[in-house]
């Protein structure tokens, strides 16, 4: 099965990916987890896609899909696949379609209010690689996990946030009708604990 996970920033695509690809046997894709890939080791994608993902902003069509084409043309995904943060635009929908058609598309549903609550307070530990929330740790400075010092990601800050959801309504929101239209659209509610939305994503696949 070819899935993609639709939602704005904070919407809790990652999370819930890990659960289905498990589930269905699929790789997760996670665009997020490449661009971050290549600004660690310093490639010159990762160097251009940098300036824009500290603006806020989405990175060149050209970039992307060059990345994408290239990472489902391996073998892991001879079954399908599971994207999760591409598409983000109409163009970006059309190129994947000439390269592998995705069967469902599922779109998480959650208001921005609670996603400016649940980014702002997310913290990552740059060590072993863990994402949290303040409001549930004892010490929101340190990583519960391997104590390194957690670190609050520009994307994750107030300025940038309002960057992200204003470019998601703007560019990405539109996904939705373009999908509808292909008959391929699942709502989830998103606002809900991380183990219902799972149970309704899968409910949605069936």
């Amino acid at each position: 099965m070819k899935l993609i996970f639709l939602g704005p920033p904070g919407a809790g695509k990652g999370t819930q990916a890990s659960g289905v690809s498990a589930s269905l046997n699929i790789p997760h894709i996670s665009t997020g987890d490449m661009f971050r890939s290549a600004l660690r080791n310093e490639t010159p994608t990762g160097l251009e896609a940098k300036r824009y993902m500290d603006a806020g902003q989405l990175v060149p069509d050209s970039v992307v899909i060059a990345m994408v084409k290239e990472r489902l043309a391996m073998d892991d995904c001879a079954n399908g696949y599971l994207l999760d943060g591409f598409p983000r635009t109409v163009e970006q929908a059309e190129a994947l379609e000439e390269i592998a058609a995705p069967d469902v598309v599922v779109d998480i549903d959650v208001s921005d209010e609670l996603l400016l609550e649940r980014l702002t307070g997310r913290r990552v530990c740059p060590k072993c690689g863990g994402t949290f929330h303040i409001s549930k740790l004892t010490n929101p400075e340190f990583c519960p996990v391997c104590g390194d010092r957690l670190i609050h990601r520009d994307d994750d800050k107030p300025e940038t946030i309002a960057k992200r959801l204003s470019v998601y309504h703007t560019q990405t929101a539109p996904l939705i009708g373009y999908y509808t239209d292909k008959e391929r659209i699942r709502t989830v509610n998103g606002a809900q604990k991380p183990e219902q939305v799972l149970a309704a994503i899968l409910s949605a696949l069936e």
